[in-house]
């Protein structure tokens, strides 16, 4: 079931998204709202699933794992055997996203490891379940971002 989420919401999660360790009286005054109503609006967001979860942003060249990657992956099996992939991609901390796609490639997994031969070492594990293409990142133009309200005016591009 879609949340239906009017532009008071946008506001929370926009600033929950810069920064989820804001205080709520901090975000009830950049919202507009009281603490109390702010404090309700988060809790019924993270009750109905539109807000799943806070993070923490880290730096991977500092933990040791500079090698950032992405891999594609074309997996010839039929569409309800692919558990074995799936344990693979959730013991493997080196995996940080998995997404299954349409298109050419089945999956394309975001992948960070501390040389070049632990990418090979993770790439070789994957090529077990069908062929991969890797692109290793130079750099990142555009860091993670959630969702923003939505578009409201309707001129023409």
């Amino acid at each position: 079931m879609t949340e239906s989420l009017d532009a008071t919401d946008w506001a929370i999660l926009d600033e929950v998204q810069r920064d989820g360790r804001i205080a709520f009286t901090e975000l009830a005054r950049r919202v507009n709202l009281s603490a109390s109503a702010t404090t309700e609006r988060v809790r019924r967001l993270e009750a109905t699933g539109v807000i799943t979860g806070y993070r923490a942003e880290v730096d991977l060249e500092r933990t040791g794992y500079g090698v950032l990657a992405v891999v594609r992956l074309k997996y010839p099996g039929p569409g309800t055997r692919h558990g074995p992939l799936r344990r693979l991609v959730a013991e493997r901390s080196e995996i940080l996203e998995c997404l299954r796609t349409t298109g050419d490639d089945c999956y394309v997994l975001k992948v960070a490891t501390m040389s070049m031969a632990h990418l090979e070492e993770i790439v070789d594990e994957l090529a077990q379940f069908g062929s991969t293409t890797t692109n290793l990142v130079l750099s990142g133009t555009l860091p993670f971002r959630g969702p923003r309200a939505p578009r409201t005016d309707t001129r023409p591009c």
